[in-house]
């Protein structure tokens, strides 16, 4: 898809379509001119209600408001509408600003084009996609705020690169176990730095017998697939910052011993969506080049039943030395990340740390499928994580650590139990089992995000479609963006 940014009137411009937003119901501003026709339609201009006028070539969809949160939405609807319909290569559009000098409505719509086009049409005999190639940017606004082109560019480029890379994310997360495993996933991060400045590097089973990996080795144990970790790094010269990023890369989880039902092995294929949002990360922040230095590290890993297969009532050995009794091996992610933050604290001493997993039921249970938990022991961190969450789109919230539920996990063989002893507060106490294996030097530079409710959802909604919805890029990108725009005015690096 080409974007162009034009000074042209949105009326001299040529296209195969006009997509013209209604704002707040507003059907007398002066860039509807079928107010007529559309109250014949029975369009009102509701959130995100579409009104296709054929016969004039113009599509209208409506939006609350000009904030990000309402433009991203309406306009991912309105190119939803079109995809399969062939007729429609290039699209115009108006740019529509909430505030003369913040170009963040800008970018959200430029991030509704993108992901309103998305099909994942891989294991389809007849693949219907979005048959848009251009679209043209006119400067004419809603407001008639002035932008100039060459911040109105920036716009266009941050949200065409966000949105690819979330894209990016949901194919990996939508195809199939059988397609993608640990080495693919390996693969995919190889390919990636291929095609960047990033730098790579794969840990096979024999160098995570020698980090000793154990818990995450005991996890893939069973499978026909070996584990691998993966280490993306994007260094710059002179960081304002260094972010460590760690995702949970779980193939596919049979929950294995502790078999789940088959209703809920079904699309077990998303469990990777925490590493599969740390890869796209990674591609966007290399392509926008932002002056941080970012790892990223994803463990990848099979959980399958097998006469090797871990077991309940084993005690297993993480890499910082710490003990652990399995009382359940569904409860497998917390123990692949648990190796995998020690290896990233290990390699890496950062100023931020954020780890990405579908990691529980319980949260989903807890706030939604369409909210992802935040925790941590730091309230500047975790509010970095809600504010991304906030200006990019998504939702997240915090849930907050207590001792209390910490006396749950306890075990009275081992340093810590893989599930706690009550049924409540799982999303909590699979955080607070995750703490464990954080250092005291990055204690208050680490949160937790639980991922497990908007990660994959089996219906469209707001610029979401079936599917994997690439939670979490977004709102990582925006809160790194903060991180760099925090620099202090001598250049020293934002540290908590």
């Amino acid at each position: 898809m080409n974007f162009n940014i034009t000074t042209d009137n949105i009326a001299g411009i040529k296209s195969d379509l006009e997509i013209i937003i209604v704002i707040d119901k507003a059907l007398k501003h002066r860039f509807i001119a079928d107010k007529k026709l559309l109250e014949k339609a029975g369009f009102s201009g509701e959130q995100d209600e579409v009104c296709h006028l054929i016969g004039k070539n113009r599509l209208y969809v409506g939006a609350e408001s000009l904030k990000g949160d309402k433009l991203r939405p309406a306009v991912a609807t309105a190119l939803r509408s079109l995809i399969g319909k062939k007729a429609y290569k290039s699209i115009k559009i108006a740019t529509y600003l909430s505030h003369p000098r913040c170009t963040a409505s800008l970018r959200a719509m430029v991030e509704g084009i993108v992901l309103g086009s998305y099909t994942f049409t891989t294991y389809k005999s007849k693949r219907v996609k979005s048959s848009i190639k251009n679209v043209e940017i006119s400067l004419e606004g809603y407001n008639e705020h002035e932008i100039t082109t060459e911040v109105a560019a920036r716009a266009v480029r941050n949200g065409e690169i966000s949105a690819n890379a979330t894209n990016f994310t949901r194919d990996i997360v939508n195809t199939t176990p059988e397609d993608c495993y640990p080495k693919i996933m390996a693969n995919i991060a190889e390919d990636l730095a291929k095609n960047s400045n990033l730098k790579c590097k794969i840990l096979k089973p024999k160098e995570l017998k020698k980090e000793k990996m154990k818990t995450l080795l005991a996890v893939g144990r069973a499978s026909r697939h070996g584990s691998r970790v993966i280490h993306l790094t994007h260094k710059p010269k002179n960081p304002k910052a260094i972010i460590s990023l760690v995702g949970k890369g779980l193939t596919y989880d049979s929950g294995g011993l502790s078999l789940k039902p088959a209703d809920y092995m079904v699309t077990m294929k998303a469990d990777k969506s925490g590493g599969s949002a740390v890869l796209g990360i990674m591609k966007a922040i290399s392509e926008m080049n932002l002056p941080v230095e970012v790892h990223g590290f994803v463990g990848a890993v099979e959980n399958m039943i097998g006469g090797d297969a871990y077991k309940p009532d084993d005690v297993l050995k993480a890499k910082n030395g710490k003990t652990i009794e399995i009382r359940n091996t569904d409860a497998e992610g917390r123990l692949v990340l648990a190796d995998t933050l020690c290896y990233a604290q290990q390699e890496v001493k950062s100023d931020y740390i954020f780890d990405f997993a579908t990691l529980t039921g319980a949260c989903v249970v807890g706030v939604g499928h369409y909210t992802a938990g935040v925790m941590g022991h730091n309230d500047e961190v975790t509010s970095l994580v809600t504010y991304g969450a906030e200006v990019s789109g998504e939702l997240a919230t915090k849930l907050d650590f207590n001792p209390y539920l910490k006396k749950t996990i306890k075990s009275e063989i081992a340093d810590v139990c893989n599930i706690s002893n009550t049924r409540y507060g799982g999303a909590i106490t699979a955080g607070q089992f995750l703490s464990e294996f954080i250092d005291d030097e990055h204690k208050n530079r680490w949160a937790h995000i639980d991922i497990a409710g908007p990660a994959f959802v089996e219906h469209i909604w707001g610029e979401n479609p079936h599917g994997a919805s690439g939670a979490g890029v977004r709102m990582t990108i925006r809160l790194i963006e903060k991180i760099v725009r925090s620099e202090d005015k001598n250049g020293n690096k934002h540290i908590l």
